[in-house]
């Protein structure tokens, strides 16, 4: 673990970092949602095509992780403040690693999901992705509460990332939040 003294307020994500992070917070936002609408429509070609968008998306957001992933691994992220206390540091790891096994673990449970019952996957309508596994409905029912938990588990995931980012910038008033949106430099400016 590093030491806190190596804390700099003025530390930013690098450009990629922020864009991957907004554009996969707002793709997770926009794929929960439809998840959420879709999944109560009686049958019928609209509820066909929503369950195509969101299998694409899904895969989209599922590639877009493992470049994430790849990049936080190349490019170290900045330092926690200084004034973190070890739990605090140990929760925040924590939690982004929770935050990574999610962005894996749910789209592989769709996927396996869809292949239990017997609907492939077809890219954009253009490249079909083999199923993992052979036809077998209930299989495919427990999957799909797999699938389903888990997304609620990255809402409430996220939702907490978000509360504690908002905490770091009105209660502790330092440059977590700052560091990684768009366009800020990250120092502190006094509040």
């Amino acid at each position: 673990m590093t030491s806190g003294a190596q804390y700099s307020a003025n530390a930013q994500y690098t450009a990629t970092a922020k864009g991957l992070h907004w554009f996969m917070a707002l793709g997770l936002l926009g794929l929960f949602s439809l998840g959420l609408y879709m999944a109560d429509l009686h049958f019928s070609p609209l509820k066909l095509k929503l369950y195509s968008w969101h299998k694409w998306a899904g895969v989209t957001l599922f590639l877009l992780a493992l470049l994430r992933l790849f990049w936080r691994l190349t490019h170290r992220p900045p330092e926690l403040p200084g004034h973190m206390t070890s739990l605090e540091r140990w929760l925040a790891h924590s939690g982004h690693a929770l935050l990574y096994v999610l962005l894996f673990a749910i789209p592989l449970s769709g996927w396996l999901m869809s292949s239990a019952k017997g609907v492939q996957t077809v890219y954009f309508g253009l490249w079909p992705i083999p199923d993992l596994l052979s036809k077998d409905k209930s299989l495919g029912d427990a999957l799909h509460e797999v699938h389903e938990t888990l997304n609620w588990i990255l809402a409430l995931v996220v939702t907490g990332h978000a509360l504690v980012a908002l905490k770091h910038h009105f209660v502790d008033h330092d440059a977590v939040l700052r560091r990684m949106l768009p366009g800020t430099s990250g120092k502190n400016r006094g509040y």
